[in-house]
């Protein structure tokens, strides 16, 4: 199974918190990592999304086909995330348009197995890959592409 999480890209401050939008900044991150999707995203890819409006701004710059979910909002946790996207065993690819720090708990306990606070840049994607390799089943990190270096 293939598990792609991105965050969000910068959003303006201000409240309601569901209502924040993109900034010029932020739109720009979402069109960057939008591109490099057009060029490497798996094919047949479910998308859930945060109702966040800079969640669903950050989708739009590629995507116009995603879900929507409160199970990858704001109030979400790492678990119910995962929980979510069926990881381990859904099979095929999921991508999640999620919030700090939900995102980086959940990349924390595939990477570690420990739900530990791991710093995610606004407008990154991580690429996690579950594998079997000689009968073991083997967590591979494919990516991690950063907006601001692209």
């Amino acid at each position: 199974m293939d598990l792609l999480l991105w965050r969000h890209a910068e959003a303006a401050d201000g409240n309601p918190d569901a209502s924040r939008p993109l900034t010029a900044k932020g739109l720009q991150q979402a069109q960057r990592i939008a591109r490099w999707l057009d060029e490497h995203a798996p094919g047949d890819l479910r998308i859930l999304v945060s109702p966040a409006l800079r969640t669903q701004q950050t989708v739009k710059a590629w995507t116009k086909r995603f879900e929507t979910t409160d199970e990858v909002g704001t109030e979400a946790d790492a678990p119910q995330l995962l929980a979510a996207t069926g990881w381990p065993t859904a099979g095929g690819a999921v991508m999640v348009v999620g919030h700090q720090p939900t995102l980086g708990r959940a990349a924390s306990l595939l990477l570690s197995g420990v739900e530990e606070d791991l710093s995610f840049r606004k407008g990154a994607l991580w690429w996690f890959k579950l594998r079997t390799r000689d009968d073991e089943e083997q967590m591979v990190l494919r990516a991690v592409v950063s907006a601001d270096m692209l």
